[in-house]
């Protein structure tokens, strides 16, 4: 796999990956935008729960986990992120309730030195018929139980 590819990273809780920067995410001033922060984080969270069989396969969900709306989403910028390439993504479940998720993340140079952003992003498990909040499922609370920081 190679560097601008989403590659996973060793790290002592949760999930990290390197993400690719491209052009089209920069702003005028060659700065990473702040909207594709989330878009980069969202992509790495998809990743993770796709390995772990929470996806959509031939159109159709593979579990009732996949149905699930951001509720909350908050990021404070460290520093600017400037020029394509890659940027190390790093999550993990704060907080599992019985409809929602709680996540916190950084965003941070592939060798962890510099910190870009960091946040919280806080999710519900929904109904797809009624759009209400659903709970999650054993198996998704397993899954999130092993990214949860010790």
């Amino acid at each position: 796999m190679t560097r601008t590819n989403a590659e996973a990273l060793s790290v002592p809780y949760g999930y990290a990956a390197l993400a690719p920067v491209h052009f089209d995410d920069l702003d005028p001033m060659g700065m990473l935008h702040n909207a594709r922060y989330a878009v980069l984080l969202e992509r790495t969270i998809a990743t993770w729960w796709a390995q772990h069989g929470v996806s959509f396969a031939d159109g159709r969900p593979t579990t009732p986990d996949v149905f699930s709306a951001v509720r909350e989403f908050a990021i404070t910028y460290r520093a600017p992120m400037r020029g394509t390439g890659v940027i190390a993504v790093h999550f993990w479940v704060e907080r599992v309730g019985g409809t929602s998720v709680d996540y916190r993340f950084r965003m941070t140079s592939p060798d962890g030195g510099t910190v870009y952003a960091d946040g919280r992003r806080a999710a519900v498990r929904i109904d797809p018929a009624t759009l209400r909040p659903a709970p999650w499922t054993e198996h998704g609370r397993e899954l999130a139980a092993a990214i949860t920081k010790i």
